[in-house]
């Protein structure tokens, strides 16, 4: 019986590994659309909004490039409407969509928000600025 050992690799792993981020060069390349398309859908789906470097250069995260790949699926599919995919991408991929709240619980919230910030100002010894 013939020991056998199995060959060397000169490769650790064949495929490539995903990236944590993508710059948007790569992401129009692997979608197939163009900027102007992908700046398009970030309008249009809240959930898909692409980070920035400090330089000011766009980038996205696998989950979105998951995300894009579906809505162009979607798209060529023809079979739903814009907030129809918004929704099936919502469903599929466990994203909430934003409930609306009301604008005097968000006032209410923000003048919150400014009195505790004014607070911790005085605390530390420093007057804020008076609106």
């Amino acid at each position: 019986m013939r020991n056998e050992t199995p060959e060397p690799r000169l490769f650790k792993d064949d495929k490539p590994k995903p990236k944590l981020v993508y710059r948007i060069d790569e992401v129009v390349r692997l979608a197939k659309v163009d900027e102007a398309t992908l700046e398009a859908w970030e309008n249009e789906f809240p959930f898909l909004n692409a980070g920035r470097t400090g330089n000011g250069q766009k980038f996205f995260r696998q989950k979105d490039i998951d995300i894009i790949l579906r809505i162009r699926e979607l798209l060529e599919a023809k079979s739903h409407t814009m907030a129809g995919i918004r929704r099936r991408v919502e469903e599929e991929f466990g994203l909430q969509p934003a409930l609306p709240l009301h604008p005097e619980k968000l006032r209410k919230a923000l003048y919150n928000v400014r009195d505790e910030l004014q607070e911790l100002a005085a605390s530390l010894g420093k007057q804020p600025k008076k609106r």
